[in-house]
């Protein structure tokens, strides 16, 4: 006799259809551009696929350290410099992360502790709920 194993509950049983899925439904219903998703409608310069390439082809291809590579935390303390007059320590003052939603993440998991009270306007970004 066979016999199945239980099976795994939702930890989200009310997620439903995010917005992002609505409106790149409504966006592609109606010609429209759709202007909540970084969706370009151009083609890639052709300069930065080659650059990625080169990188690649030179073995550049593993996951980064956590905080970020480090020159590339070098060039934006560089660059924050030279636009704001502002100095960063690129070892201990910036951090690289792989988008807005680790970013926002990171930022706010380091002031906010078990307990604290947040307050989140809606509509908002569904990554954003809790």
């Amino acid at each position: 006799m066979t016999t199945h194993a239980p099976a795994v509950p939702s930890k989200m049983p009310d997620v439903g259809i995010t917005i992002f899925s609505v409106m790149t439904r409504l966006a592609a219903e109606h010609g429209a551009i759709n202007l909540a998703q970084g969706f370009p409608d151009f083609d890639c310069d052709p300069a930065l696929v080659e650059a990625v390439a080169e990188y690649m082809r030179r073995g550049n291809n593993q996951y980064a350290p956590m905080q970020g590579v480090h020159a590339l935390r070098e060039a934006l303390a560089a660059k924050i410099l030279s636009l704001y007059g502002a100095r960063y320590d690129a070892d201990t003052e910036i951090t690289v992360t792989s988008g807005a939603t680790e970013a926002m993440f990171c930022a706010i998991s380091s002031f906010v502790g078990p307990g604290d009270e947040v307050i989140l306007f809606e509509p908002c970004y569904d990554s954003y709920v809790p």
